[in-house]
């Protein structure tokens, strides 16, 4: 599974923290990474510095065989945005058509 993450210009993005961020999609995703070939992460802050929930994740796992599952989520933070959006994606592909949880 290819992990893709895109930031826009307001959040911190080096290398460490796109480390964090995709440890943290990987274990969120870890009982269909056999399945999914690829996952893009776009991140963006609604409103730069003024605060609020506005930290923006939209994810699309795309499974080999099935159309792609995109989902969003918001938070204060990134991390919880992410985790948001993981666990999101987590209980879509679960109901996906042909329930890929139990595909062989």
């Amino acid at each position: 599974m290819f992990v893709q993450i895109n930031t826009d210009n307001q959040i911190r993005s080096d290398a460490e923290a796109n480390e964090r961020l995709e440890q943290k999609i990987r274990s969120r995703l870890r009982r269909f990474e056999g399945r999914l070939t690829h996952v893009e992460l776009h991140v963006s802050d609604d409103n730069g510095s003024k605060g609020g929930n506005d930290k923006r994740v939209s994810l699309e796992a795309r499974p080999t065989g099935h159309p792609p599952v995109a989902v969003h989520a918001d938070a204060q933070r990134v991390e919880d945005a992410v985790t948001v959006a993981a666990d999101k994606a987590a209980r879509a592909l679960g109901h996906a058509p042909g329930r890929l949880a139990h595909a062989k």
